[in-house]
């Protein structure tokens, strides 16, 4: 997803999408301890992933804090 699209969706949403990509990263990473990862670089999307997640819900919260 791009920074823009997720931009355009609610905290709640953000925070949902959050969870399911660290559970994802998770399955990653068991999957390569155990030796069945076959695509490695879906283990680094998935990281960038969940940090532009961070940062957008990150400059969510300062809006919002800024507005009160």
């Amino acid at each position: 997803m791009t920074a823009q699209e997720l931009k355009s969706k609610t905290p709640d949403e953000l925070k949902d999408q959050l969870v399911a990509l660290k559970k994802e990263a998770f399955n990653l990473r068991f999957q390569q301890a155990t030796g069945q990862l076959e695509n490695t670089a879906r283990m680094r999307t998935v990281r960038r992933e969940v940090a532009r997640v961070k940062t957008i819900l990150n400059q969510k919260a300062a809006d919002a804090a800024a507005s009160n």
